[in-house]
């Protein structure tokens, strides 16, 4: 009787101990990090802001792709509820974290043999200011359930 007893008592033990374990491990793995960049394109320019992005924001994506830099992107038009809110999402999926926020100069330096230089880039910037308005970015990490 009392080999069982010590018996169960090491299972229920060992089972506790296996337990504690698991809700020690994450259940999960941290996945892609993909930058979101909201933006408001003004009535009347949705056609010529999307001519820019076929022209040349999708070649650079297609050039940062290729040199690996970053895994995929995309494009996502919104319905906003209020002039405040974004009606045009860009997404940019990297490997990771440090993909997303340490490779700075080598995109860069994709975007001036596909573009122009980082002088030319910024007067481009400002002049699509006249009818479309960035409103922020911000990272997500894609987290992979086990």
């Amino acid at each position: 009787m009392n080999k069982t007893i010590i018996l169960c008592t090491c299972l229920a033990a060992s089972a506790i101990s296996r337990n504690a374990r698991a809700q020690d491990e994450r259940q999960y793995t941290e996945g892609p990090v993909t930058e979101v960049d909201e933006a408001f394109v003004e009535y009347g320019h949705f056609e010529e802001y999307i001519d820019w992005l076929n022209s040349t924001w999708k070649p650079t994506m297609e050039a940062m792709k290729k040199a690996g830099l970053i895994i995929d992107y995309k494009v996502f038009r919104l319905t906003p509820k209020s002039p405040d809110q974004p009606n045009i999402y860009l997404w940019i999926t990297f490997k990771n974290a440090a993909a997303a926020l340490d490779k700075g100069i080598e995109l860069e330096a994709v975007a001036k043999k596909i573009i122009c230089s980082t002088e030319c880039q910024n007067k481009a910037r400002v002049a699509r200011s006249e009818y479309r308005k960035v409103l922020g970015t911000e990272y997500i990490r894609e987290l992979i359930l086990k």
